[in-house]
């Protein structure tokens, strides 16, 4: 009877270390993902502080006057 007992214990704890190693496997690759992601987050800020900016950031003022004619258009 005493041998029963340990081999009912010894099936009993196999799954639980199977789970937990799953569970163990999961929150490790979660980890690596987010990790995965917080750096190239960083990448893509780092790019985009380093790009140059096709439009001018400040706006430009016209200090000379067109002189084009237009024509105007009559309202009814």
């Amino acid at each position: 009877m005493p041998t029963e007992l340990i081999r009912a214990s010894a099936r009993a704890t196999t799954p639980n270390s199977n789970v937990r190693n799953a569970s163990i496997v999961a929150i490790a690759l979660t980890a690596a993902l987010v990790a995965l992601q917080l750096v190239g987050l960083a990448m893509l800020e780092r790019s985009h502080a380093y790009a140059q900016p096709s439009v001018p950031l400040v706006p430009t003022v016209c200090t000379e006057s067109a002189d084009v004619p237009v024509s105007q258009i009559p309202y009814d």
